[in-house]
């Protein structure tokens, strides 16, 4: 059954916007007819997204620093008028050893990028949203869901994600949405290239993910807030 989407006339920040993911929600809400507007450290045109930097309007920004979020969104606003969606997926993984192995510098590299980011762009953007009744979706992850052998920061962050995502659902109940996915492994290059022996038929593709957040944003779902959904593809 194909399913389509109407989002004209609305504006829909995306972070993490140049990495596999960001660009493949970014192409999905411009098919959707909405204004994107991206941001990231690098811009699209420097990395193998495949994301035509000419589609979206493009804001660099380091969004572990709470005034380049401030004037991230500022900027934004000053643009477009508007933000109706607020799609955070910037996010990393790092890690590989048990935890009383694991530098204090990696545990809040992974916390900065997965949890921080999410908290300032929230934080900033949801006066906005209010504005617009709009929504957010975040990114967690299956792995958020148990402990795991040699990446307990990268779970306890993807966990964190999910229940500040409530706290905003429950926080902003009846005006904005907050909602989150969590996928399993990703099929992104990166990921390729680090599980060489992944069985990748098996793996997320993140075009389903970008489509099951377009749904999130829609009036498809218009009663659900505080979820967090499987995305888990055949893993």
């Amino acid at each position: 059954m194909d399913v389509t989407f109407d989002f004209s006339d609305r504006v829909a920040l995306v972070t993490g916007v140049s990495g596999s993911l960001g660009s493949h929600v970014a192409e999905a809400f411009l098919e959707a007819g909405a204004t994107v507007a991206g941001t990231d450290r690098r811009p699209p045109s420097e990395t193998d997204s495949g994301l035509s930097a000419a589609a979206i309007d493009f804001y660099q920004a380091d969004l572990t620093e709470e005034s380049a979020v401030e004037s991230l969104v500022e900027d934004v606003i000053e643009d477009h008028g508007r933000i109706d969606f607020l799609l955070n997926i910037a996010g990393t993984w790092a890690g590989g050893d048990p935890i009383e192995e694991t530098p204090l510098e990696t545990f809040e590299m992974v916390f900065d990028v997965n949890l921080k980011t999410m908290f300032l762009t929230s934080k900033h953007a949801l006066s906005h949203l209010k504005e617009t009744e709009g929504a957010i979706v975040n990114v967690s992850a299956k792995a958020s869901l148990s402990g795991g052998d040699g990446d307990g920061p990268y779970r306890a962050s993807k966990a964190a994600v999910r229940l500040l995502t409530e706290t905003i659902a429950e926080e902003q109940l009846g005006t904005v949405r907050a909602n989150a996915v969590m996928p399993s492994v990703i099929d992104t290059p990166a990921n390729r290239e680090m599980i060489p022996n992944g069985d990748v038929e098996k793996w997320v593709d993140p075009a389903d993910i970008a489509r099951t957040m377009l749904a999130l944003c829609s009036d498809a779902t218009g009663p659900t807030s505080g979820a967090a959904l499987p995305v888990f593809g055949e893993v």
